[in-house]
């Protein structure tokens, strides 16, 4: 089964023109933003066998996406709210 990869725009379409301005105007949201794009798509090479993991290195992987999300949406929340 392929997966695809899932931008954090496609997530979040309704915040997109916010994560636009955040990775313009603030180092650190863009860098976790790299960040999570990276994990993203290293998750996504490993769910569609290109990279072989072991199952504790892609949960781990995971789990880092998933991280980066939460921390991604708290600046998205916060410049909503701005």
């Amino acid at each position: 089964m392929h997966i695809d990869h899932h931008p954090l725009t496609a997530d979040f379409p309704e915040h997109k023109e916010a994560i636009q301005a955040l990775k313009q105007n603030n180092a650190h949201f863009s860098k976790l933003f790299d960040e999570y794009e990276e994990t993203e798509k290293a998750v996504n090479r490993a769910e569609n066998g290109v990279d072989n993991l072991g199952d504790a290195a892609l949960e781990a992987l995971k789990k880092a996406r998933l991280s980066l999300k939460d921390q991604l949406f708290q600046f998205i929340q916060a410049e909503a709210k701005a």
